[in-house]
């Protein structure tokens, strides 16, 4: 039952109000593809760890540590899930190292 509630908005009376729900749906769009652009930035450096390219790893990391402060900064995920995002990957990316020395 809420799913059908759900689906069933409200159109606004006011031009405020119509207008804001303008603004959110370009938002909401804008939101997602941040969201997604972080995802995949993190799954690409998980998968270069997985395959023990060291390198390609880094130079995956150094671009997604970008993606994942803008991310941040723009407030859809918090502060520390991206530094916790940042730090586990590192630390993966340092363990590459270790078990070859």
């Amino acid at each position: 039952m809420a799913t059908a509630s759900k689906a069933k908005k409200k159109t606004v009376r006011l031009a405020s109000g119509r207008k804001r729900a303008r603004q959110d749906v370009k938002l909401n769009a804008a939101n997602t593809a941040l969201r997604s652009k972080f995802r995949t930035v993190v799954k690409n450096v998980q998968k270069a760890v997985l395959t023990g390219d060291k390198a390609k790893a880094a130079d995956l990391f150094k671009t997604a540590e970008s993606v994942i402060d803008s991310v941040a900064d723009k407030g859809i995920f918090h502060k520390n899930k991206a530094a916790r995002h940042k730090s586990r990957l590192s630390a993966k990316i340092k363990a590459l190292a270790a078990p070859a020395t």
